[in-house]
């Protein structure tokens, strides 16, 4: 049993037999957009904070890639050469994940690798439909009450056909959980739009209608698509426990993938 426990703190210690110290995990960098609204650098914080508790080990750093500071250049490059993962607080592939985020770490030097989007996963569903609750959709409801809702989820939007993909994905997740249709809308630069889903569903016999908010942070877009809802709108994604074990998750995703590939 001695001869156990010497082994296994050999493999905790932070020194290795030879005396040299062992290299810590690599760091875990959390890009968000960035945002006019100041409730988003709050909300992203927050999320931040939550994260480290996860995972009190991991160093855990923020960077934008936009309108907010601090910027990703500047964070990748206080961090120098210290590994990291770049997780994006972003829902789904598109622009900023396969070009920005690659090409700003790329032009900082640094030694880093993207993760995967929050989204599609169970881990994104299962806070959409914590904060659908929060705002008041029943967890239990008759059958007729069932037959006359739905729920429009509503996202950024973006041109790339991934992120449209990806939001459907979502969608089709969330509307297995309530067991009601959900359409997916869009922001900008995609439709249809959260009025125009509204329609559709009301044309479809469906006047009891929820918009999911599918953003990370309060912001612009978030607010606009909130007030179109007939019904009920619930707030963003935000600090969510479920949110920040979803980031741990796509962390460690990414070190695996690279453990595997590596070998």
């Amino acid at each position: 049993m001695n001869s156990i426990s010497s082994r296994l703190a050999g493999r905790l210690s932070p020194v290795s037999p030879s005396g040299r110290r062992r290299p810590g995990p690599p760091a875990l960098v959390l890009v968000a957009h960035g945002s006019r609204d100041p409730r988003a650098l709050g909300t992203v914080r927050a999320l931040m904070d939550r994260v480290r508790r996860l995972r009190p080990a991991v160093p855990v750093h923020l960077g934008h890639i936009e309108l907010d500071e601090p910027l990703l250049p500047d964070t990748l490059a206080a961090l120098g050469t210290t590994p990291a993962v770049l997780v994006p607080l972003l829902l789904s592939r598109g622009y900023h994940v396969e070009r920005d985020i690659p090409e700003m770490a790329a032009a900082a030097g640094a030694h880093a690798r993207v993760a995967a989007p929050l989204g599609p996963h169970p881990l994104l569903v299962d806070t959409l439909h914590a904060r659908l609750i929060e705002a008041g959709w029943r967890t239990r409801m008759a059958d007729a009450t069932r037959r006359t809702s739905g729920v429009v989820l509503a996202a950024a939007g973006s041109r790339d056909p991934d992120s449209a993909k990806d939001t459907r994905r979502t969608a089709h997740l969330l509307a297995a959980r309530l067991g009601v249709p959900v359409v997916p809308a869009y922001a900008s630069a995609a439709a249809p739009t959260v009025e125009t889903a509204v329609r559709s569903l009301t044309a479809r016999g469906r006047n009891r209608i929820a918009v999911a908010s599918c953003f990370t942070a309060p912001g612009r877009f978030a607010t606009q698509c909130a007030e179109a809802a007939p019904w009920i709108a619930s707030a963003p994604l935000g600090a969510h426990e479920a949110m920040a074990k979803l980031i741990v998750h796509r962390y460690e995703q990414s070190l695996s993938t690279s453990a595997r590939t590596a070998a």
